[in-house]
C-alpha cells in the first residue's frame, strides 16, 4: 500500500489535537456506533487533565488506498524536543495556525525545524469560522515567517488550506463548500512524497524508535522508521 508519513505541528491551542480526531473520524477508524471521546489520541492521564498533548502519538488511516501515518506533536514550548525527534521520522508536516493569533513563537520553533530538514509543509489555516478571524493576514505572516526562516523556492511555494477542526471541514477557498477534510487527505496525498525506498533486505534490520508505549492486550510496542 502507498504510503505517506506526516507530522501535525502547531503552537498550543491552535487545534491541532482536534483536528486529528476528525481527521479519524472521517477516515472510517471508528466504528458508526462506537462512542469516541474527544482528544482521542491523548491517553496519558497527566495529557487528559492539563488538556495539552505531552508525548508524540502515532496513528494510521486508509484514504483512497493510500495509508498515511499521522503524528500528532506536543504544541507547547515545554516539549520541543519531543518534535525535534519526531521529525526527522516523518516526509511532510501540515502546519496548522489559528487564523486569528497567527504565528506564535512555537510556530517558530516547530517551523525553524522542519525547513532545515527539507520538508515541505502543507498550510492550514484553522478557526477561519471565529468572529476575530483575519485568515489572509495570518497567511501573509506565515509566508513571511518562512522566508525570515531561510525558506527555498519550494519550500515557500507551500499549499494554504482554510478550516475548521472543530467543525470537521478544511476547503482550499476560504468559501468553499466546508463539508469535510477530503481535500486535506487528498493533498496529503499529492503533496506528501512516499517514504524513501529502505536499504537491501541482505543489511541487518535497523529502526530508529520514536516511541515506547504499551498494551494490556498485547505487551509492550515499540514504534518507529525502518531504516534497512
Amino acid at each position: 500500500m502507498d504510503l505517506r508519513n506526516i507530522a501535525i505541528i502547531a503552537h498550543v491551542d491552535h487545534g491541532k489535537t482536534t483536528l486529528v480526531d476528525e481527521l479519524l473520524k472521517q477516515s472510517g477508524a471508528f466504528r458508526e456506533n462506537q462512542a469516541v471521546a474527544e482528544r482521542a489520541m491523548d491517553s496519558n492521564d497527566l495529557e487528559r487533565e492539563r488538556g495539552i498533548t505531552i508525548l508524540a502519538k502515532a496513528t494510521s488511516v486508509e484514504w483512497k488506498g493510500h495509508r498515511i501515518n499521522i503524528v500528532d506533536t506536543p504544541g507547547h514550548a515545554d516539549f520541543g524536543g519531543e518534535v525535534e525527534r519526531i521529525l526527522s521520522m516523518v516526509d511532510g508536516v501540515v502546519l496548522l495556525v489559528d487564523a486569528a493569533e497567527g504565528p506564535m513563537p512555537q510556530t517558530k520553533f516547530v517551523t525553524s525545524k522542519a525547513l532545515a530538514l527539507g520538508l515541505r509543509p502543507i498550510v492550514v489555516l484553522n478557526k477561519v469560522d471565529k468572529p476575530d478571524a483575519e485568515p489572509d493576514r495570518a497567511l501573509d505572516e506565515v509566508f513571511d515567517l518562512f522566508a525570515n526562516l531561510g525558506a527555498d523556492d519550494e519550500q515557500l511555494d507551500f499549499p494554504a488550506m482554510y478550516a475548521s477542526g472543530r467543525s470537521g471541514w478544511a476547503d482550499m477557498e476560504l468559501d468553499g463548500p466546508r463539508k469535510d477534510l477530503s481535500a486535506l487527505f487528498d493533498l496529503i496525498v499529492r503533496h506528501v512524497p512516499a517514504p524513501s525506498q529502505v536499504a537491501a533486505q541482505s543489511e541487518p534490520f535497523r529502526m530508529l524508535a520514536t516511541t515506547l508505549g504499551s498494551d494490556p492486550f498485547i505487551g509492550r510496542i515499540l514504534t518507529g522508521r525502518v531504516e534497512a
